[in-house]
């Protein structure tokens, strides 16, 4: 079972380099020429690259404007393919390699609902009463999460979509919650992608993995294992979502472009997972939840419950391998340490305890083979604006992928090997 890193693909460690480094100011300068605009200063805020479909950064800017003082803006930028070239406030530049298309937040071209979701007055008109905003999280073309606060209606979120995306959001979550899984009830919705969902109850699991679960990790577990298990067969009918091990090529490029001096690296992790996938049985197709790691699980937090209590990020609920939602949980967990090493010290210890568990439970060779294709895939995202610390963390995400691996080949070796 391997997969193929499309040709277009293979400009994209150009493009990183183009969007993040020196020329990138004279980028942002172009494009704000016609607005009469200066830059004063700028630095990368974020970088988003999804392998054969482009490469997308996040700049945190300093602007000047004729008779206005100096601005903080946010100005993103991508290569990717985009579905409104035409959008109002997007702003093609044409460099030497390529043509980059610019705009300012939240004029962004796939998320025409991402201006009402940002701007409190608008929101409000559109709930009907009077609302506070917090962009919580913003992946730019992709989608965004808004925290609303109301005296009236209390705290909700607000999840921006590309509009053409937002049916099939909403009937995951319908789906989900007539058969009594604990995922948000939608409470609005408007055709140009935002869905508001009611605030989840509990803490998120990442809170409770932090202060150590001690001698209650295996009931954890079997509290999120429970919770797989009620996903009603309905969601057998949605859209199927590709698994992170059936991207592992792709995932690898992406790393590679993070970390080129691990290149070799990254592309034998690549080849280990599909070599391991390939000897290894996936079990059924069952619902499954897509992206089962600790972020997307609150928890009761009382004691004598420790119990799922809301599910969160229903995106990719639909048909999947039980074995990929469980090593997508280990495999985030597993870098937790790496991300925050002071904040996560109990969390080699429950890991042990529920990779012994979860191997009982599906094919551990294909478990290990998973885990190492998610980890692999969270290497990329380890690149953050901290002045290049980030990369020991994205190194010792390699390093963890490659753990996986070699573990899930020792697997593969005992039961093969003759006795």
């Amino acid at each position: 079972m391997t997969s193929t890193v499309p040709a277009a693909a293979q400009r994209e460690p150009a493009d990183v380099a183009l969007l993040t480094g020196d020329g990138a100011r004279e980028l942002i300068a172009q494009a704000l020429a016609g607005q009469r605009a200066h830059v004063v200063d700028w630095q990368v805020h974020s970088v988003h690259h999804r392998p054969g479909a482009g490469v997308t950064v996040g700049y945190a800017a300093t602007v000047e404007r004729p008779g206005h003082a100096p601005s903080e803006e946010y100005i993103c930028a991508t290569t990717a393919r985009l579905l409104n070239p035409t959008a109002p406030g997007l702003i093609p530049v044409a460099t030497r390699e390529r043509v980059v298309h610019v705009w300012l937040h939240p004029a962004d071209p796939e998320l025409p609902g991402l201006a009402t979701a940002c701007d409190p007055a608008r929101l409000s008109a559109w709930i009907g009463s009077p609302v506070g905003v917090e962009l919580l999280a913003y992946r730019p073309t992709r989608r965004a999460v808004v925290r609303v606060t109301s005296t009236v209606e209390g705290e909700a979120y607000l999840k921006v979509v590309r509009p053409e995306a937002a049916a099939d959001l909403i009937e995951r979550h319908t789906t989900l919650t007539e058969a009594g899984v604990p995922a948000p009830r939608v409470l609005r919705t408007d055709p140009d992608g935002l869905v508001m969902l009611e605030s989840g109850r509990g803490v998120p699991l990442a809170n409770l993995l932090a202060q150590g679960l001690g001698d209650q990790a295996a009931r954890v577990l079997d509290s999120l294992v429970s919770t797989l298990d009620a996903l009603p067969a309905a969601v057998m009918d949605l859209p199927r979502h590709p698994a992170w091990a059936e991207r592992v090529d792709h995932y690898a490029h992406a790393a590679a472009t993070v970390l080129p001096e691990h290149a070799d690296r990254t592309s034998l992790l690549a080849q280990g997972v599909n070599e391991l996938m390939a000897s290894s049985d996936p079990g059924p197709v069952v619902p499954a939840h897509g992206d089962y790691y600790e972020a997307n699980v609150l928890m009761d937090p009382r004691p004598g419950a420790l119990a799922v209590s809301t599910l969160l990020d229903v995106d990719s609920v639909g048909p999947g391998h039980r074995v990929d939602d469980l090593a997508c949980m280990l495999g985030h967990v597993s870098v937790l340490p790496h991300l925050a090493p002071q904040a996560y010290p109990h969390v080699p210890e429950a890991l042990e305890t529920w990779t012994q568990a979860c191997s009982a439970m599906v094919d551990e060779v294909a478990l290990h083979a998973r885990c190492a294709a998610v980890v692999l895939s969270l290497v990329a995202g380890a690149r953050r604006t901290d002045g290049g610390h980030w990369r020991s963390d994205a190194e010792g995400r390699l390093a963890r992928a490659e753990a996986w691996l070699a573990r899930g080949r020792e697997l593969l070796a005992m039961r093969t090997s003759p006795r």
